[in-house]
């Protein structure tokens, strides 16, 4: 049998058929695409990371609990102790952690639509059915909607994120209890932008017996880092355990984020100039004709109105500067453009190109 079908035999075709997901090189760019924080630690700080990071017993497997970790970032996040927390490589791990366990099961998996592309691509990896639960005209849950769609998928998993990306918006938190309090699946609350919002959603974890959050240190930061947090109930996290791929929390990453949780002030001021900056983008985008959709997140989607945004964006791309083309992904998001939040003189950087690309 040649290579060729081998490839098509042991390959199964949903894999063939896909593709790997694209990251654009952004090599000397000024990179708006990836919601990553703008600013690096001070000097003296990574010179002090650097000593610790040489210090790191890379010959040693690390410790598969990451211990050194919890206690820190419980005081940091105000995570109480009646919660449990499981650490994984990034988010997406921990997501296609929740997702492998209903492999065989039968079992759907649910998301809002639009919302991250991760969910549904995990699902389609691992063959468990997945439903997009549409939301209304103002990109809120559709109640009575997601009402029926939930009694016809039956799903064993629902993932909120909360606010959502890429539309940057909070959900109605009435609305949200109404779905949490109606299904017996289990809920998913997805706080990765939780730093650039005031809406905290731990207690939920707590009051609801179908709730668990999910976090991140990617957006603070720590995006080099892949670490990411599963929060709940110590009966939801027992058994996530016994699926987790042991060590998956390397010793660079746990003397990393160790390190920057005793650097949070920094890491805080940081979120809080990010979010000054979101509104400062938000009024001078508007000030150029631009209708910019209300953010909770470390990103605006913009409406490019009468441009056109692959053009804008091809043409950003000339000036060295980096945002995602949403047009084309889903129909509710054509024309537009998501730009992360960056570094004052990044947005300037980004005004002076659109102000070319417009008047051209």
């Amino acid at each position: 049998m040649t290579r060729d079908e081998l490839v098509r035999t042991l390959i199964p075709d949903r894999v063939r058929q896909g593709a790997a997901y694209q990251v654009p090189d952004a090599t000397g760019m000024i990179k708006l695409d990836a919601m990553e924080n703008p600013y690096t630690l001070p000097k003296p700080m990574r010179d002090e990371l650097a000593h610790r990071l040489a210090d790191c017993a890379m010959n040693r497997y690390p410790d598969p609990h990451a211990m050194a970790i919890c206690a820190p970032l419980r005081r940091w996040m105000g995570i109480p102790d009646t919660l449990d927390l499981l650490f994984g490589n990034g988010s997406d791990e921990i997501i296609g952690l929740l997702i492998s366990n209903l492999i065989g099961t039968g079992r759907s998996v649910c998301a809002p639509d639009p919302s991250f592309v991760m969910f549904e691509v995990l699902a389609d990896q691992y063959a468990v059915p997945f439903r997009a639960l549409p939301l209304d005209s103002e990109f809120d849950i559709d109640s009575d909607g997601w009402m029926d769609s939930l009694v016809e998928a039956d799903p064993a998993l629902i993932f909120i994120p909360q606010p959502n990306n890429p539309t940057g918006n909070l959900f109605s938190k009435d609305r949200l209890a109404k779905i949490v309090e109606s299904t017996q699946a289990l809920i998913v609350i997805d706080e990765a932008y939780t730093a650039f919002t005031d809406a905290d959603y731990l207690d939920w974890a707590i009051r609801y017996p179908n709730v668990v959050v999910m976090r991140t240190l990617s957006k603070v930061g720590l995006a080099g880092s892949r670490f990411g947090m599963l929060i709940g109930h110590p009966d939801w996290i027992v058994e996530f355990d016994k699926i987790r791929l042991p060590y998956n929390i390397n010793v660079l990453t746990q003397t990393v984020v160790q390190f920057a949780l005793e650097c949070a002030p920094t890491l805080e001021e940081q979120t809080g100039k990010i979010r000054q900056e979101r509104r400062r983008l938000t009024t001078l985008l508007e000030e150029r004709g631009f209708s910019v959709w209300p953010s909770e997140a470390n990103f605006v989607v913009v409406d490019c109105k009468m441009h056109s945004a692959r053009s804008l964006f091809e043409g950003l791309k000339q000036y060295q500067i980096l945002v995602k083309c949403l047009d084309g992904s889903h129909p509710r998001l054509a024309n537009t453009l998501r730009l992360t939040v960056g570094a004052p003189e990044e947005s300037n950087a980004l005004f002076g190109a659109l102000d070319q690309l417009v008047s051209s």
